[in-house]
């Protein structure tokens, strides 16, 4: 068996409060699904991604971090070593934002976080208006803000493209 040369391997860390939709994201960019009903995520979960973006071959290692209060002392472990980080929060719930500096503070290097606002198909539903979103990400100095649905697959690929293109370019890559 022969295995693969990559230009970069990178860990990514996906997290945020409980059902704000980060495991939904990872399996819809991972496997194209979208599952109404999904298990609490317990702990951590794992997965890889093979990508090639501008001739240069990645490994994403991605995690997806339970959002529950009793799984956050697992998570400075989990974090150790990671490249980049998405913050989720769910646009209906403002109360899905307050916990974001303890999450970010669980970082404890300078790697680039990008905040994802979730579940724009239920944009009548919204509690946080995007340029709110905007400026706080800005104010926390993550280095930028989308919104994606899992369910509709919306924005989904690149919110993963962007933050795997500003690691290669914090790695050199680019």
């Amino acid at each position: 068996m022969f295995a693969i040369s990559r230009d970069a391997s990178f860990k990514l860390c996906i997290f945020g409060d409980g059902g704000v939709g980060k495991t939904s994201l990872t399996r819809r960019y991972l496997y194209k699904i979208f599952e109404e009903d999904i298990q609490m995520t317990i702990g951590a979960d794992f997965a890889v991604k093979y990508l090639e973006i501008e001739g240069k071959s990645i490994a994403l290692r991605i995690w997806d971090f339970a959002g529950e209060e009793r799984f956050k002392i697992l998570l400075p472990g989990y974090v150790s070593g990671a490249s980049g980080g998405i913050f989720m929060f769910d646009i209906t719930r403002y109360a899905s934002l307050v916990n974001l500096n303890d999450w970010i503070s669980m970082f404890k290097s300078t790697i680039p976080i990008l905040m994802v606002g979730s579940k724009v198909d239920l944009k009548e539903q919204r509690s946080i208006k995007k340029e709110d979103a905007e400026r706080i990400a800005k104010d926390r100095n993550l280095f930028a803000y989308m919104e994606c649905s899992a369910k509709t697959g919306e924005n989904i690929e690149e919110v993963f493209r962007c933050i795997t293109r500003e690691m290669m370019i914090r790695a050199g890559l680019l």
